[in-house]
């Protein structure tokens, strides 16, 4: 970059090309403000160089829309969105592939933002679309399902989600593996879903199913699987099986304060259960009743783990 700048200019197509790479390098690192400073400098001279329609324009406005995903600038994230999707649909057609994404993305800036019929109305959009033109078990498509029964479970349609759950689950399985990570999210997003509607034993199962796979393939210290296993314990405590719970409870605890620090939310929401937990099994004998864990439509649980 520093090169090009020096002998080609600040301004040249390549410059700003080296400039964005070295954004993209930043935002995988998670230097978000860097990458953030320098995508502003790319998107506002590639605009006033190349125009704002441009395909690079375009495209650095993506980038940086990402860049305020990644910091939770939420609105900053949709403004952008909205902008690029418009011009992508006006240049290069609704149903093209990168107008597709643009219109994922968008959802799921929806989705964080709580805008769960928004997001629900642009997911059936797109998974109607990928559906007829790339297929049905694209995994461009099979995400959107993934996305579309997301948005369903924190609405509390949990029937509609667990039937896309399952349909989801069931072509992954079969196109790329029960171990892959995407089918095993899927996995342990179903039992999420079992978790809400009170069936513990359809959870357990799952759960123990996703959490062996997990250690087996990642490891048991990979936040993945102690996510996994923080879900095990939520569903023994809520079966009463307090002594399992606890004992996963603490394993978790253990290793997310050795691995992420005391203070880390994560472990600071394991501390949380364990205390849950630990009560409960003391006082049984007493009655005392402690709230569920399931979820209230459009919330999760503060003790409730995501996979």
């Amino acid at each position: 970059m520093e090169m090009r700048t020096r002998i080609l200019g600040l301004e040249h197509p390549d410059t700003l090309s080296s400039m964005a790479n070295l954004a993209s390098t930043y935002r995988n690192q998670g230097k978000w403000k860097n990458a953030e400073q320098l995508e502003i400098q790319v998107m506002q001279m590639s605009t006033r160089i190349l125009g704002l329609e441009h395909p690079d324009t375009l495209s650095s406005m993506a980038n940086l829309a990402a860049s305020h995903r990644s910091q939770g600038k939420w609105n900053n994230t949709e403004q952008l969105e909205i902008q690029v999707m418009e011009m992508r649909t006006r240049i290069i057609g609704q149903q093209h592939p990168d107008t597709l994404s643009r219109i994922a993305n968008l959802a799921v800036t929806h989705m964080n933002q709580g805008k769960w019929k928004d997001a629900e109305t642009l997911e059936i959009q797109v998974m109607s679309m990928r559906t007829r033109i790339l297929g049905e078990e694209h995994p461009h498509t099979l995400s959107s399902m993934a996305n579309l029964a997301s948005t369903y479970r924190n609405q509390g349609k949990w029937k509609e989600a667990e039937q896309l759950w399952i349909q989801v689950i069931e072509m992954r399985t079969r196109i790329i593996g029960q171990e892959h990570p995407d089918t095993l999210s899927s996995m342990a997003n179903l039992a999420a879903t079992h978790r809400n509607q009170g069936k513990w034993k359809d959870a357990e199962q799952l759960e123990i199913q996703v959490m062996k796979m997990r250690i087996r393939i990642l490891g048991e210290e990979h936040p993945h699987t102690l996510s996994s296993i923080g879900n095990l314990a939520v569903t023994y405590r809520n079966q009463g099986k307090w002594k399992d719970a606890e004992q996963l409870e603490i394993q978790v605890l253990e290793m997310r304060t050795r691995i992420l620090s005391q203070e880390h939310p994560d472990t600071l929401i394991s501390c949380y259960i364990h205390v849950q937990i630990h009560c409960a099994n003391v006082t049984e004998s007493s009655h005392m009743t402690f709230q569920n864990t399931q979820s209230i439509p459009g919330m999760y649980p503060l003790w409730v783990y995501t996979s």
